[in-house]
């Protein structure tokens, strides 16, 4: 069973912030954005943990193998380096979803994300070490079968993206509602999702439903690890299996 660790990471009264004292430009907002990200990504990759932008003001990270004191360095980290801060709260769950779930409502309850009085919240409490276990997180790093010849080099830079989109949105919606999953576009044709203990056959359902919604092929390699890089660097071993057998789905055995 996993036992997946999420951490939530939300600004600081950020709406306010980008319209005072006077609006501020776009493009100096979403440079902070990217640079923000590239940062907290480096800073939870160092402790072995993955992040994912989602709405940029709001960030998704798994965490498993991050305590408190890695949180609060984070924060300070930020702190120091930004005009803005950072609340970060931590759930965990059998589920990705339901480890999401209980982070927001804790983060939610301490305050809202344009109040000006919650600042750098830390709340909930990380999987203790003497309970993690080899197998705790499950990684499914999907990709686009031949993206580049069905679309890169085929269709205008735009429709390619359009389509490419279009078959993450079907497989994030339904990962999530279907098996409790987390799901996020990571650049090129790629999409990683955080998954609870998952069969093959709910793989090639999902693979199924995103060729039926969406007209888009797409595999997967699948990976298990006591922290995120572990499970994920299986994941990619798994899918470049995949791409070689020219198979749909290609699991890494759990440890």
């Amino acid at each position: 069973m996993t036992n997946t660790q999420v951490t939530l990471v939300q600004l600081d009264n950020y709406g306010p912030w980008t319209v005072t004292p006077s609006p501020r430009r776009e493009v100096d907002l979403q440079t902070m954005q990217s640079r923000l990200y590239a940062d907290l990504s480096q800073a939870f990759g160092m402790r072995d943990g993955y992040v994912f932008f989602t709405r940029f003001d709001n960030m998704i990270a798994v965490s498993n193998g991050l305590d408190l004191e890695d949180h609060a360095r984070v924060q300070e980290s930020i702190r120091n380096r930004y005009p803005v801060t950072v609340s970060l709260s931590i759930g965990t769950g059998a589920s990705p979803a339901d480890a999401l779930v209980e982070a927001t409502a804790a983060l939610q309850a301490q305050g809202s994300a344009q109040d000006a009085d919650r600042r750098e919240a830390l709340l909930g409490q990380p999987i203790d070490e003497e309970t993690r276990t080899d197998d705790d997180v499950q990684i499914a790093h999907f990709d686009v079968v031949d993206a580049t010849g069905t679309y890169t080099d085929e269709l205008d830079a735009y429709s390619s993206f359009v389509h490419i989109e279009q078959g993450y949105a079907a497989l994030m919606q339904h990962m999530h509602d279907a098996h409790d999953s987390l799901s996020f576009f990571v650049g090129g044709d790629n999409i990683i999702a955080v998954c609870p203990d998952l069969t093959p056959a709910d793989y090639e359902e999902a693979i199924e439903h995103v060729r039926d919604t969406a007209g888009v092929d797409i595999r997967v390699g699948v990976g298990h690890g006591v922290s995120p890089h572990d499970a994920g660097m299986g994941a990619k071993h798994a899918l470049e299996d995949a791409r070689e057998h020219e198979t749909e789905v290609e699991v890494v055995p759990e440890p």
